[in-house]
């Protein structure tokens, strides 16, 4: 007998090992428990992939707003507020001449009770200015070398800019929060979901750094809000600042 018939003999295959070993492997893989480990290690795959295509993507960092960075706020202007470095948006003057809009009175005199909102501006992701000026009749003022403060006027409207930082004061004799729409109204400037001014295109509105959902008018100039209005794309993730101790 030749020593392969000896092996084949004692139940040796020469080609896998001892016999019927390759059935017991078959037999394993067919097993529930051997279906199972490999669904895990599948699903665990399927996961990571997934994982690093969003870590990839930057998903996720701007979930809540949507927006890309904030850019550059600008310098500091005579108000201690960052003056953003893009063309005003529109002129200061609108279409009031001391008559009342909106039942905001002009007078002669600013009341000593004030609260400020700050609204910033983006068209297609550039910044624009909100003028000094508005609110204010035959406005006039000076430059402490940070900027233009308007200091002087015929008379003041209850919702006035005295810089271009954005700053809205509200000065009124009523006790009575306001909305953007109000403002807008007292520049002379249309204001909508799809309309800041001039400037045409799908409007996306924050306060506070929240995405505000409806018509930008309807926002009240609340003590220290902060608006941000950004017309078409791309959107500019919100802006914050603190407000100075004294406006």
């Amino acid at each position: 007998m030749t020593d392969g018939q000896h092996m084949r003999a004692r139940g040796w295959n020469l080609s896998i090992g001892p016999s019927g070993a390759g059935d017991r492997v078959g037999a394993a893989r067919r097993s529930p428990n051997f279906r199972l480990l490999g669904g895990i290690a599948v699903l665990v795959v399927v996961v990571g992939v997934i994982l690093g295509l969003v870590l990839s993507s930057g998903g996720g960092t701007n979930g809540s707003t949507g927006g890309s960075p904030a850019s550059s706020q600008g310098p500091i202007g005579p108000e201690g507020v960052p003056v953003p470095e893009g063309l005003a948006l529109a002129g200061s003057s609108g279409s009031v001449a001391g008559q009342e809009v909106d039942g905001i009175k002009c007078e002669s005199r600013e009341t000593s009770s004030r609260i400020y909102a700050r609204v910033t501006i983006f068209v297609d992701g550039v910044a624009r200015q909100i003028p000094a000026g508005i609110g204010i009749l035959d406005a006039r003022g000076v430059n402490n070398g940070s900027g233009i403060l308007v200091t002087n006027g015929k008379c003041f409207y209850w919702l006035n800019t005295h810089a271009a930082d954005g700053v809205i004061g509200t000065e009124s004799s009523v006790n009575k929060v306001y909305d953007l729409g109000n403002f807008f109204d007292l520049w002379g400037q249309p204001l909508g979901t799809d309309r800041v001014g001039p400037a045409f295109g799908n409007v996306t509105s924050y306060v506070d750094g929240q995405l505000y959902k409806g018509n930008p008018r309807g926002i009240p100039l609340s003590s220290n809000a902060q608006i941000q209005l950004d017309v078409g794309t791309p959107r500019v993730a919100p802006e914050s600042i603190s407000f100075p101790t004294k406006l």
